[in-house]
């Protein structure tokens, strides 16, 4: 398979959890970005909750026709070293013009996303990529990745289910954690890795690395 090597790369207290709000009041957070310009990861991934609070515009796509694709297809309406990449299934984000962004955008859907909300995105000169038939295959949309938009390395930075998705497709090469000394502890909150299958066995990791710094946070590399 041809797919880019991906790195899970996330901030969070000692007990897992990873809300923005509260890892941000961490120390370790200067750390975070320090340590994923370290892992030369020039692409990007987010979940759909994660680019609507960080990244899209507020509101919500409304289609005019409801007409599904139904079909694989992708654009690439840009060339670059380095994207961001969200997953929004049902296609629903709303955007800027994309040149207005630091990076340009792939936004990655199922073959159910309508066909005007895929207009949407090419009128903001944003490239997409439609998989699956009722839920996006993150396997077939990492070799488009890797095959049509030059893909080699890529973070996934947010969130839990996302990163789980991942996990248990058996996509992650590795896992990034930078560990901030603080305990969140509030019930409900998401972790670093959610949503898999109760049935489903713990992954094993190896150890690759581990860095501490002076204001107590921890960075962790592991290898799937």
């Amino acid at each position: 398979m041809n797919k880019p090597y991906i790195i899970c790369h996330m901030m969070t207290s000692i007990d897992g959890r990873i809300d923005c709000d509260m890892t941000a009041q961490l120390q370790g957070t200067q750390e975070y970005y320090e340590t994923l310009k370290t892992i030369e990861a020039p692409t990007t991934l987010s979940g759909r909750v994660t680019a609507q609070l960080e990244l899209a515009q507020t509101g919500k796509f409304q289609s005019k026709t409801n007409e599904s694709l139904n079909k694989e297809s992708f654009a690439k309406n840009n060339d670059s070293a380095g994207y961001k990449v969200i997953t929004d299934t049902k296609g629903t984000l709303l955007w800027d013009e994309d040149h207005n962004y630091s990076k340009p955008h792939i936004v990655i859907t199922s073959e159910q996303v309508t066909k005007d909300y895929l207009d949407y995105l090419d009128s903001k000169q944003i490239s997409w990529i439609a998989t699956g038939k009722d839920h996006i295959d993150l396997s077939r949309a990492v070799e488009i990745l890797a095959e049509q938009f030059n893909v080699e390395r890529m973070a996934i930075v947010g969130g839990g289910h996302i990163d789980g998705s991942f996990l248990d497709a058996g996509l992650t090469d590795e896992i990034s954690l930078l560990i901030g000394p603080g305990v969140d502890g509030r019930e409900g909150m998401p972790a670093v890795f959610d949503g898999r299958p109760k049935d489903r066995k713990p992954m094993p990791l190896k150890l690759q690395s581990a860095r501490t710094y002076e204001d107590g946070a921890i960075w962790l590399r592991y290898l799937v």
